[in-house]
């Protein structure tokens, strides 16, 4: 074999076996540090069970990603992980019906389907945070939020509105800004909030990105973190620390939400 150069036909055994010894995984986008940790997890992982990852985009469409399922499922892929920020859940139960392998799926709490999901408690994340702010002494809370159109993005915002109505503040619309993720969209959404007065002696960003963009508005206003206004963002991202002081922000177990649903779906496989 050594002498003739031979290789082995990877796609010759698959189908001769019926199994690719891979795993498939979908992500909405390959943007930003959150999907680089979530990729460099996932591929040390499956190496770990001793088989091949297969990584495809689903460009932050439900469509495309109902593609990109469909595509590793015609690869003959043992199971596929899917990461899906707008996919319904009727969509999603779709997919785990017809495809002949085990589909789970990360970061959404699919009700019909628990044992095929791997999820952070969004909503009860962001309500710890804003109770931390509230028990530091907080009443005038302001929040700048993800894309509302995402799961996420409405549990985050929630689970500020709920930590509010615990302790009996009353929802300021004015208080609250709809955000994109972005630095750029943080820093003017809180000069937004400065230049229209509203009242705020804290702010919950609902990601870092956000939080940093607004921490030069806040700055740029000369107002002090947190002598003025204390600020929280979600993620951790690497950059959070590099804020002076650093950000006081929430952890999502990325590594391990993913490292879980490779485990769960090769053992359903």
């Amino acid at each position: 074999m050594e002498e003739l150069g031979y290789r082995p036909n990877f796609l010759a055994r698959s189908l001769a076996n019926q199994t690719s010894n891979s795993i498939g995984l979908v992500v909405s986008t390959f943007d930003g540090f959150y999907f680089g940790r979530l990729l460099q997890q996932a591929s040390r992982q499956t190496e770990a069970w001793g088989k091949q990852l297969i990584v495809t985009d689903g460009h932050d469409t439900p469509e495309r990603e109902e593609e990109a399922v469909q595509m590793l499922a015609d690869r003959q892929c043992d199971a596929i992980i899917l990461y899906t920020r707008h996919m319904s859940e009727k969509a999603i139960m779709s997919l785990i019906n017809s495809i002949a392998m085990p589909l789970v799926v990360i970061n959404r709490d699919v009700a019909q389907a628990r044992e095929r999901c791997v999820f952070f408690e969004q909503q009860e994340a962001a309500f710890q945070a804003v109770e931390y702010l509230i028990t530091q002494g907080h009443r005038d809370i302001a929040c700048i939020t993800v894309p509302m159109h995402t799961p996420t993005g409405q549990a985050r915002l929630q689970g500020y509105r709920n930590a509010l109505i615990k302790h009996g503040i009353e929802w300021d619309p004015s208080r609250v800004k709809y955000g994109d993720s972005t630095m750029t969209r943080g820093y003017e959404l809180c000069r937004e909030l400065l230049d229209e007065k509203a009242r705020f002696s804290a702010l919950f960003s609902c990601n870092d990105d956000m939080a940093l963009g607004a921490s030069k508005a806040l700055h740029q206003a000369g107002l002090r973190i947190p002598q003025d206004v204390s600020l929280f963002g979600f993620d951790d991202a690497p950059s959070a620390k590099w804020l002076e002081p650093g950000l006081s922000t929430v952890y999502l177990p990325i590594d391990n939400m993913i490292t879980t649903a490779i485990d769960q779906a090769i053992k359903l496989a």
